[in-house]
């Protein structure tokens, strides 16, 4: 079946099921328990309905004992003994789920899950002590003497040494690999507070002084904890775009032996091997057809909607998708020498190179923590020198390290983050990085993928009303003999008009030609034109042709609609003074077509993943801060090279990873909305700082000069973190 256009390569089949986009993409669920080999990706399911249907779906299946779907993942793990993860694939498509096989050893583990439960089992100790020993300080404040107020001292004691010690680790641990590696770190003059205000305390209390900070140690390490875990959930951190990359690597393939099949590791395979590749497969490796005639869907590897048509003598690519007719393949490269692996090193080094970019906090830490170890021993030497009282000098040393801890500089950037990111996500936007809005503000280029990004992705039909009502049965028929893209296009549109199929005999598929069947005793076909009988011809989109016998051929034309929110957003971003440009792994026709349907004047066709990458490299390399939107495994390399980069959550699991915000609808709107939203932010970040600043300003010279104690100091760190924290409430 010729010129027929694939659907995106992650819209394609989307479930009517009206809770998925109230389902938030963030939301964690447990991992599946099933000890399993066999998994599935699932990138367009997105709620309840999709969990029930596909699991439902599967468990019918002979020899699946159970299947378990993890929406967050978007994922399936099926336990069924002797089956082959690819055979579940046509199922699964045949419900209106696309799916892939990945393999799960690939895949990186749950450590930032676990990272921010231990973050969270820390505050809860350290504010439950908190409020413990702040209910002993009163009867210390009201007056309480001698022995009364030594034993509320100890008791403090008692409670503030192992919470400070269990709550404060992720302080000292950073602190300590700091010291090592011969740096002043962020947390170095935390950890130096929290260690001298407990120590003070504990010599007040062994020698029965007035005073003691177990209050004001506990309270300085739950607010730090609080400010560490914002920034944690402000950041998101997903797992590596290479490893999503190598998981979607197929792990198995069927190897021809003399004609006898048997299943293979795809790293076993070595030039000269002759391997089968079976209808709705993933092709494993680099080769040459053999044998076989079929439909190739490349879109995952170039961005083209177009299948291609494959026969002997044609080379693959290993992620290429075969959509009809089995393949015999001789591989010419596999495993890390594969086209997709090579990809894969390609989108870790961009990775590498995106990772060198530094946010404000980091830079503004640079210069802070010296400045506050400084301004520690200067107190301490100065009063040194003018008492001679050690005692009284690391009393004034400790209150200079709280009052000027970096506890508002540390919640200046995650408390604005997390406020934007909780306004952006009413709109439908997920943030996933904590420096991506920073990055977002200065975006003056923005570069679109074409297929599944500005468009849909998704061939429609464009009317059937030129073709005879009495045929619209027949039409429908034969469609539904195919999982071809334009056959369930075709299948969708006339169920849409309540159009009943007819009844036809021996529908069979030809790969690579079309569908033909008898009805009525009379030939029926659907598919390329020249194999109906009509001249090929250069259209306006991809065509599909009828031919039933005794009436004139029908020539079916079909069109990829715009994403809802296209054309204003490239407007809103164009009225922003920034430069749009269009990359597309497309036909120059398709490609011109949807440029002018958007008014995007920059755009280029027929572009590779690689060259997407080295088009984003190069405008970066002219000073271009570039935002990248794509959805495909081909945008993934030009996403992680971009400066920062959003994709749709239909995209690939690849490329959802690889990006720093996550589209969650279908209407790109809200990406004009993000930019003008980003400036705002950053505008109160800078105010978060200088109100960190300008407290410092007032506050450290109180206590350089004695006059402020370190519970003094811990409360008016307190007031500016509060300060800050209501700054950035602001956004909402």
């Amino acid at each position: 079946m010729a010129d027929i256009s694939a659907p995106g390569p992650y819209g394609a089949k989307l479930s009517a099921c009206p809770a998925c986009d109230a389902v938030p993409l963030a939301s964690r669920v447990a991992e599946s328990a099933i000890k399993s080999d066999l998994v599935l990706s699932l990138p367009t399911a997105h709620c309840a309905t999709c969990i029930a249907d596909v699991e439902r779906a599967l468990r019918a299946q002979p020899g699946v004992n159970s299947a378990r779907v993890n929406l967050t993942l978007r994922r399936v793990m099926i336990d069924a003994p002797g089956r082959r993860a690819e055979e579940f694939i046509p199922i699964l498509q045949g419900i209106g789920y696309e799916a892939h096989e990945l393999d799960l050893s690939a895949l990186s583990s749950s450590a930032a899950g676990r990272q921010g439960r231990d973050l969270l089992m820390r505050i809860g100790v350290a504010g439950f002590a908190m409020m413990n020993i702040m209910i002993l300080s009163v009867a210390v404040w009201s007056g309480a003497s001698g022995p009364t107020r030594d034993m509320f001292h100890w008791i403090s004691a008692l409670i503030a040494l192992p919470t400070v010690a269990f709550a404060g680790q992720p302080f000292f641990a950073s602190a300590w690999a700091s010291l090592r590696a011969g740096r002043l770190g962020m947390d170095v003059p935390i950890s130096l507070a929290l260690i001298l205000a407990t120590a003070i305390s504990v010599t007040e209390t062994l020698q029965s002084g007035h005073h003691a900070y177990f209050d004001a140690a506990v309270m300085l390490c739950f607010f730090l904890l609080v400010g560490r875990y914002l920034d944690f959930r402000s950041r998101a951190v997903a797992r590596s775009a290479a490893e999503e990359l190598t998981a979607l690597e197929v792990s198995r393939a069927v190897l021809l032996t003399d004609g006898a099949e048997s299943i293979v590791n795809v790293a076993d395979l070595r030039p000269g091997d002759l391997i089968r590749i079976r209808p709705g497969a993933r092709v494993a490796a680099d080769g040459e057809i053999v044998a076989g005639m079929s439909e190739i869907d490349r879109s995952f590897l170039t961005g083209e909607s177009l299948p291609v048509r494959a026969g002997p003598g044609d080379d693959l690519s290993a992620g290429d998708v075969n959509l009809t007719g089995p393949l015999d393949l001789r591989v010419r490269a596999a495993g890390r020498d594969s086209s997709l692996s090579r990809l894969a090193t390609l989108v870790a080094s961009a990775e590498a190179s995106r990772g060198r970019y530094a946010s404000l906090a980091e830079r503004a830490a640079r210069v802070y923590s010296p400045a506050v170890h400084l301004l520690a021993l200067a107190s301490l030497l100065g009063w040194i020198l003018t008492t001679g009282d050690w005692r009284v000098a690391l009393n004034i040393a400790a209150a200079v390290l709280i009052i000027t801890c970096p506890c508002a500089l540390g919640l200046a950037v995650p408390a604005v983050i997390t406020a934007a990111s909780g306004r952006l996500f009413s709109h439908g936007m997920l943030i996933k990085d904590g420096t991506a809005l920073e990055r977002l503000a200065e975006v003056d280029t923005v570069v679109f993928d074409k297929t599944g990004t500005l468009s849909m992705g998704l061939p429609e039909l464009v009317s059937a009303s030129y073709l005879p009502l009495s045929l619209h049965p027949t039409l429908l028929a034969i469609a539904q003999g195919s999982e071809h893209p334009l056959c369930r296009a075709i299948a969708a549109a006339l169920k849409g008009e309540g159009v009943v199929p007819a009844q036809l005999d021996r529908v069979t598929e030809i790969p690579g030609h079309g569908v033909e069947a008898e009805w009525d005793g009379r030939l029926v076909r659907l598919g390329r034109p020249d194999w109906v009988g009509l001249p090929a011809a250069a259209a306006d989109g991809p065509v599909s042709v009828l031919a039933v016998e005794g009436h004139d051929p029908v020539t079916l034309h079909f069109a990829d609609t715009l994403r809802p929110g296209a054309a204003d957003c490239v407007a809103a971003l164009r009225g922003q003074g920034l430069r749009v440009i269009m990359l597309s792994g497309d036909a120059e026709a398709a490609v011109a077509r949807t440029a002018s349907a958007l008014g995007i004047d920059e755009f280029h066709a027929t572009v590779t993943p690689q060259q997407k990458e080295a088009e984003v490299a190069s405008l970066a390399a002219a000073g271009a801060r570039v935002l990248m939107v794509g959805d495909g495994l081909n945008d993934t390399a030009a996403l992680v090279r971009a400066h920062v980069s959003i994709s749709p959550a239909s995209a690939l699991d690849a490329a959802r990873v690889a990006s720093d915000i996550v589209l969650m609808g279908y209407d790109l709107a809200p990406i004009a909305e993000a930019m003008a939203l980003a400036k705002t932010a950053r505008r109160r970040i800078k105010q978060n700082f200088a109100i960190s600043v300008g407290y410092n300003v007032v506050a450290v010279p109180f206590a350089m000069l004695g006059l402020v104690t370190p519970l003094l100091a811990a409360l008016a760190m307190s007031f500016s973190s509060v300060s800050v924290t209501l700054n950035a409430l602001r956004l909402r």
